[in-house]
């Protein structure tokens, strides 16, 4: 866990580091700001620590300042002589408010319920991103296409590229048939794996399984060649996308 103290009396912030260390020996003190000034440069030059141990009436005025001039979201343990503060410490990420000086056993529960409080905290978030990650990658598997007056589903992973011929947007699929589909370009974006298939241009979606070589084409565009095709005129990507598609295939 990375903690940084903020407390302008040297003899505190000790006590305060030998504590940590003592409760839990894999505590890292980033470092120790002393005033309001210090500690947002400090923030603006290092990425937001896990915890902050925060004394309230610091050199150059009171620690409230710092949450007026940049955001902090990183969970707070306030330790003050005062008890005055208590009910606007409360208001800015606070987990508990320790009263000086800091006995042992009270940082130890301010740090227990810190833990709790980021274990449940980090769970809620990690389930969020699972449930949205679920929900998210519903991609289409495969496409209902109308032939005459029959229809024939088509699987995503036998479809090469989608292409747009005649103000109609087709499907081509590896063994070099054509098939007539009901959705935009900008649709098709939209339900198909973004990881196996790109937009290089107004024209066409390829897959990704579907490229057998990379082009250079004029200085600052690339030229695709595709499975089973013997053109490759079309497959051109645009140059606002060499950069995107670049990235792309470099997953």
């Amino acid at each position: 866990m990375n903690v940084l103290i903020i407390e302008d009396e040297k003899p505190a912030a000790d006590r305060i580091s030998r504590l940590l260390k003592k409760i839990d020996k894999g505590i890292i003190i980033l470092a120790i700001t002393e005033t309001v000034e210090d500690t947002i440069n400090w923030f603006q030059n290092n990425p937001s620590p896990d915890l902050i141990l925060m004394d309230i009436q610091l050199d150059d005025g009171l620690c409230f300042e710092i949450f007026e001039m940049i955001k902090v979201e990183t969970p707070v343990i306030f330790t003050t002589a005062y008890d005055k503060y208590a009910i606007q410490a409360f208001k800015v990420n606070s987990v508990d408010y320790l009263l000086k000086p800091i006995e042992e056993n009270a940082l130890l529960g301010a740090m227990e319920k810190f833990n709790s409080l980021h274990f449940r905290q980090s769970l809620e978030k990690n389930n969020l991103q699972l449930l949205f990650k679920e929900f998210s990658n519903h991609y289409k598997t495969r496409f209902l296409v109308k032939i005459g007056e029959r229809y024939k589903s088509i699987p995503v992973n036998e479809i090469s590229y989608f292409y747009i011929s005649e103000r109609s947007v087709l499907i081509k699929c590896y063994n070099g048939r054509d098939y007539g589909i009901e959705y935009s370009l900008e649709q098709l974006q939209k339900m198909v794996d973004p990881d196996k298939f790109f937009r290089i241009n107004r024209n066409c979606i390829v897959n990704i399984d579907a490229i057998s070589e990379m082009l250079s084409y004029s200085t600052s565009r690339l030229q695709l060649k595709l499975k089973n095709e013997e053109k490759s005129e079309a497959f051109v990507v645009s140059r606002d996308k060499v950069m995107e598609f670049k990235r792309w295939v470099d997953k």
